[in-house]
This record gives structure tokens, sequence and C-alpha cells, in this order.
């Protein structure tokens, strides 16, 4: 199982269902790109209170998405601890791995010295959060489950790194793709899909996940839209009553379905119809997204973007 884009399986379960209250940073300090601008002051999506000054130099990135970010914006020079599970860009690796994202080791990570740590913003963090707090570190909890979060993450960060024009460059770059390939797929026929993200006990995705937007980006159907979550436990009963026309899954997840035959009461399963993705881009709400819709479109539509 995967939880924020931590991999247990190599795909993102997103099993919260608590939302909470948005980034309340100040985006539109007067001095984006000076590092002698004013501090930013707001609350994070605990709805605590943050304050940063001058830009930091010493972060750890508790979520594989945001690390993803830093690197993006030239930050990765910057960080000083990562998750166990941040492995891209290839130089990510050479950052000390310090554990798990979801209820971390908060001594490793005070061992590094940070001046911010930035948690996903899962209720498992709320002790760690506070206990960063009690010793002094900034702390950033952030919810990074749909697309649009992404844009306010990486405006947000980059206001943070006091370089809000390139942030504002990575938004652009990853919306310009999602959009094309949007325009691309807009009138062809949408397949029904059914995505695999876990399967003891099956779990899918809702309307709630980036990964149910990506799936309607590249022209295919969630068959599980209805439900209005990021993720469910369904059974195989159900979906061989929903019928899609096809199955999602990552390498394992397609070995287990075509060797378990439980599975054989879903026609997609039962003829061969399982694509699978690559998880490592898929599975997390970052600036690999456009890329991530474009694979999932050439699964869907062969041919169709080249």
């Amino acid at each position: 199982m995967l939880v924020a884009g931590i991999p247990l399986r190599g795909v993102s379960v997103l099993l919260l269902r608590h939302r909470s209250a948005l980034i309340a940073l100040a985006l539109a300090v007067s001095a984006c790109g000076d590092s002698r601008a004013p501090s930013l002051e707001g609350s994070d999506d605990f709805g605590d209170s943050v304050r940063i000054g001058s830009p930091p130099t010493r972060i750890v990135s508790l979520n594989p998405a945001t690390t993803e970010i830093l690197f993006t914006l030239g930050a990765g020079t910057r960080l000083v601890g990562r998750t166990k599970y941040d492995s891209w860009p290839d130089s990510a690796n050479l950052i000390p791995a310090l554990g798990d994202g979801i209820r971390p080791n908060v001594e490793a990570v005070l061992a590094s010295h940070p001046d911010l740590v930035i948690l996903y913003a899962s209720l498992d963090n709320r002790p760690a959060a506070a206990r960063f707090r009690a010793a002094g570190v900034n702390t950033l909890s952030l919810k990074v489950d749909h697309i649009s979060d992404f844009r306010r993450t990486v405006l947000l960060l980059g206001a943070i790194l006091r370089d809000s024009a390139r942030a504002k460059t990575v938004v652009d770059s990853v919306y310009r793709t999602l959009d094309s390939v949007r325009t691309a797929t807009a009138k062809l026929t949408r397949p029904s899909v059914f995505w695999d993200i876990w399967d003891a006990p099956v779990i899918t995705i809702g309307a709630g996940s980036f990964m149910n937007e990506l799936v309607d980006i590249a022209g295919g159907k969630n068959v599980y839209a209805d439900i209005a979550g990021p993720s469910a436990q369904v059974s195989l009963e159900d979906i061989s009553q929903r019928n899609p026309d096809f199955i999602l899954a990552g390498p394992i997840g397609k070995a287990q379905i075509a060797s378990d035959s439980r599975w054989r009461i879903v026609r997609a399963a039962r003829d061969n119809k399982i694509l699978v993705v690559d998880t490592l881009i898929v599975a997390r709400p970052s600036v690999r997204l456009g890329e991530a819709a474009v694979s999932l479109a050439n699964l869907l539509h062969p041919g169709t973007l080249r």
C-alpha cells in the first residue's frame, strides 16, 4: 500500500478522507524573487501557524512529491533529508534517507538539524508535527492529493524559496502538457477502467484522487468515479458488475491479478485486458503529472500522442 506517494507497492492509495484547510501562507508577497522579502506568515493544512523569514537552507522533505518539486525548483542542494521512497530525480538518492514519511522517525529528522521540515498532512503525522514544532523547527504540513494541490504547493514553495518566477514556469509547463493531452483525447471514445492499487483488500481510486483526474484527462472513465473520496475498498463482485473495459495496474499488481483465479469473474481480467502503468510516474501528484497523463493516454488510446 502507499500513502501520499510513499510506495508500498508502487501506487498511491491516499486513504485519508479528511480535507484540511487550504494553505493560507501569503503567496503574493511584494518581493517574490528577493531574498530580502518580508516573512511569509499564515497557516498550513493542519491549521498550524507558520512563519518563514529568510529562505530555508536545511530542508527535510518527508513527501516524495515535495522532494521532486524542490529539486525542480533548484533547491536540491538545500535538502538534508528525505524519505526512503524519494528516488526522483537520481540526485535525490544522494540525500540521506531518514525513513518513512508517515509517522516519521522524529529523532532521525532532528539529528539532521533542519530549519524546515515538510510533512504530508496525514492525521498520522500530527504528533510528529507537534514534536518538530516543540523542538523549535519550522514545520509545514501539506496535503498534495489533487492536481490543484500540486499547483498551490509549487507556488508556495517557490515563494518560500524566493523564486516565484521559476515556480510559475514549472506550473505552466505541467499544465500545458495536461491541456494538450486533454485536447487530444477530448473527442475520443472513453474506455472504462478499474485502477487496481492494492489487492488485500482490493482498493481502487475514487473521484477525490489526482489519479482519477489523470484518467479523465487521458480519455478514460473511472468506473468508481462515483466514490467521492480518494480511494475505497471494493469487492471483485462489484468490479465485475461495473464491467470495466480495462484494468490499470502496476507490474506487480498485474502479476497478482493474472495469477489469482478469483479475478476471473471480472471480464477484463479474464480477457487479459490489464494495462501496466509506470508507477514511478503516475503515483505522485508532482512535476511529472504531464508525463503521467501522456503515458496513460498512450495506454488507453495507442497512437494518439507521439
